[in-house]
């Protein structure tokens, strides 16, 4: 099979199963964020989605019995104010520690917050000074980010942040592109996308997600569900279906909107 005809066979194989995925009395799109509606971008706070992602946004909302959510690796606050999404849609950030359905609550125990301490305390002494390493403050730990570092950077900040930590007991640690967090509590997206599935009552899930972060909700569909991988085709997933970029996202997203508003649902 050539590459155009593989190419044009997961297409298919992507629109066929978005139409069933369109028939489905309760839908829950969730979507990462970052790299997924919104083209990385080395300034975290100056992520945007692409207009043409909202706009599809805009449509599944006005949708009966059609819920959008959005599930990120930022924290609350930091999803909040960059999102620029609807207030129909819903908010999962931190891995799903914080959920906005009816509000949020994040509440940590006073060992918990210790911890955390520990974490930062390790986290800024190991980062401070050095070129193009930035720490990112979320409720429940700390990101390290080193996506403008050197590749030797990069080690020496992480062993160094490894082993002021390797001692301390109850300190999650998560890999993503260019990012690893430190976190006081062990919860995924797969957990965020199971709280918003349970809340709206979805018969039926679409999750896309570009991160090895976002593995986690995608291994944990089944059934009528649809996973959609966000990037180069050489990246392992779970998912059954693959788009390249965002902007494959936004049409995608088009197209479902389409097929839920002609195909109707049961």
């Amino acid at each position: 099979m050539t590459d155009t005809t593989a190419a044009e066979a997961a297409q298919t194989a992507l629109s066929d199963a978005l139409g069933r995925l369109a028939t489905t009395p309760r839908l829950l799109v969730a979507l990462d964020f970052d790299g997924t509606l919104a083209p990385e971008v080395d300034a975290a706070m100056e992520a945007r989605a692409l207009p043409e992602a909202l706009d599809a946004i805009r449509r599944l909302v006005a949708l009966d019995a059609t819920t959008v959510a959005l599930v990120s690796g930022r924290d609350m606050s930091s999803l909040t104010r960059i999102a620029e999404t609807p207030d129909e849609v819903l908010l999962v950030g931190s891995h799903g520690i914080e959920v906005r359905v009816d509000g949020h609550t994040t509440s940590l125990t006073e060992e918990e917050l210790a911890r955390r301490e520990v974490i930062s305390s390790v986290m800024h002494g190991a980062a401070d000074g050095r070129e193009g390493v930035f720490v990112e403050e979320k409720p429940a730990g700390l990101a390290l980010h080193t996506r403008l570092a050197d590749a030797e950077t990069t080690r020496e900040v992480r062993a160094a942040v490894h082993d002021g930590l390797v001692d301390v007991a109850g300190v999650h640690e998560r890999e993503g592109k260019n990012v690893r967090e430190y976190a006081v509590r062990a919860t995924g997206k797969d957990d965020g996308v199971a709280r918003l599935r349970e809340a709206v009552d979805a018969t039926a899930v679409l999750f896309a997600g570009d991160d090895v972060t976002d593995e986690d909700a995608l291994r944990s569909l089944s059934g009528s569900d649809v996973g959609v991988k966000v990037g180069a085709s050489d990246l392992e997933t779970a998912a059954a279906h693959r788009v390249g970029d965002p902007w494959a996202v936004a049409r995608l997203l088009h197209e479902l909107a389409d097929l839920r508003e002609h195909l109707g649902h049961a």
